[in-house]
């Protein structure tokens, strides 16, 4: 099976001297969906950070084969599709085809190309209607999928989600999940709505204090009480 993402002995320390990653280790396959849990403060934004090199720290990041330096970097930003947790960070043209097509227009996408790719990815958030709406006048859970569809609108490998649902109320984080569930792309989800991770994920990596500390199969480290405990986490409803 072909690896998308391949990370050894990853170490990254802010410039204020915080340790955010010691020594990450990991290898996720093409198709697989891993959810990054931890408690504030694991090293899981940062380590999302390190796959489209907008931080780089010490050790190997391969993404789809290729290392993170300055030759291949736009060649794998053009693969990888990073979602924040906040969309006002990902928005910042005036309308929402605007927002949608900019990825692929500054990839030199011809015009009538670009147009069908926003066309897509709209549709595959259900916000095809909205393509001409000004993205500030937009709901924050409308906000989100559009934020979603900025990344899709490129031809991704590997899409990328930090805290996915946070702030959404429950119909909206619904309609999210069921969105994520149906993308066959590999995705890494970070977040702490762990309901969401066993729906969407097929193998959770136990991130604390910047070193993994396990992963395997989500129910099974999910319904482990003391585990969970531990690292300041509480077990799904779900699976209580």
């Amino acid at each position: 099976m072909k690896e998308i993402i391949n990370i050894k002995g990853l170490e990254y320390t802010y410039p204020d001297g915080t340790t955010a990653l010691c020594g990450i280790d990991l290898t996720v396959s093409e198709g697989e969906s891993i959810g990054l849990i931890g408690p504030n403060g694991a090293g899981k934004s940062t380590l999302l950070l390190h796959l489209n090199g907008i931080l780089r720290g010490k050790g190997q990041v391969k993404v789809l084969g290729l290392e993170i330096d300055d030759e291949n970097l736009m060649s794998i930003r053009s693969k990888v599709g990073l979602v924040f947790q906040d969309p006002e960070d990902q928005l910042f043209m005036p309308t929402v085809f605007d927002n949608v097509a900019f990825g692929p227009i500054n990839t030199g996408l011809e015009k009538c190309k670009v147009e069908d790719s926003v066309k897509k990815a709209l549709e595959e958030v259900e916000m095809e209607e909205f393509s001409l709406r000004y993205a500030h006048h937009l709901s924050f859970g409308e906000k989100k999928r559009i934020a979603l569809a900025t990344v899709l609108s490129m031809n991704l490998e590997l899409l990328v989600l930090d805290e996915p649902t946070s702030n959404l109320d429950p119909r909206a984080r619904r309609h999210l999940i069921k969105l994520l569930t149906g993308f066959r792309v590999t995705k890494i989800v970070a977040g702490h709505d762990l309901e969401m991770i066993l729906d969407i994920c097929h193998r959770v990596v136990l991130l604390d204090k910047g070193k993994i500390i396990t992963n395997g199969e989500p129910k099974e480290i999910l319904s482990d009480k003391s585990l969970m405990e531990t690292h300041g986490l509480e077990i799904p409803l779900s699976i209580l």
